[in-house]
């Protein structure tokens, strides 16, 4: 049975839009893109679940919990489900927030340092070897009650997209623009509203069958 890893943060947790700061929901299976991906891939697959709300790129948030740099999370979600047959890693929303002065250049050396981790050659022979499937998310639209957090990223997130995308071909990773299939929701700009959960879960779907 193939596995494929799911690495991200809320937005694949599965985080519903927040129209309060206070507002904490988060979809059910079925409904969030990981599960609908699997679905689509059929009962022959297992999914492994792997997002944390706030996970970044890089770095160690001085605000939130100290496990939000995805480098260690990543390291440890490569040991702890062997073997893998896809990773797929979409990061890059939280690094727009204001206080790690985002800029395309450095959210793209933190998805290099991702790259690196998961294309090592250790783990890679470890495994058995799998394909990493890199995923840009939507950009950030700077509305809803946590716009104050990502001042300035509505400017940085619609040129990620091509930054990462070089950076895949380059690191012999597989790409998918997850802004050309989807937007944020309105409601906080960062988010993804149900149904935009179904149409990235399907375009994940049909792009692992082609690795």
């Amino acid at each position: 049975m193939p596995t494929i890893l799911t690495f991200g943060d809320s937005n694949t947790h599965g985080t519903a839009p927040m129209p309060t700061r206070d507002h904490n929901e988060r979809f059910g299976f079925g409904t969030r893109w990981p599960t609908v991906m699997a679905e689509h891939l059929g009962p022959d697959w297992h999914l492994v679940e792997n997002g944390l709300p706030g996970r970044t790129t890089q770095h160690d948030d001085p605000v939130m919990w100290p496990n939000m740099n995805g480098q260690t999370g990543l390291r440890m979600a490569l040991a702890s489900h062997q073997p893998l047959d896809v990773v797929a890693i979409m990061l890059g929303t939280n690094d727009l927030k204001t206080r790690f002065a985002p800029s395309v250049p450095t959210i793209t050396a933190g998805v290099a340092g991702l790259l690196d981790i998961a294309l090592n050659d250790d783990l890679q022979a470890r495994h058995g070897p799998y394909r990493v499937l890199l995923i840009c998310p939507p950009p950030v639209v700077e509305s809803g009650p946590i716009k104050g957090e990502f001042t300035g990223a509505g400017s940085i997130g619609p040129k990620l997209a091509e930054s990462y995308a070089a950076l895949a071909e380059a690191r012999g990773a597989a790409f998918l623009d997850a802004g050309q299939i989807i937007a944020v929701s309105p409601v906080d700009g960062v988010h993804l509203e149900a149904a935009a959960h179904r149409q990235l879960g399907e375009a994940v779907a049909n792009k692992v069958r082609g690795l």
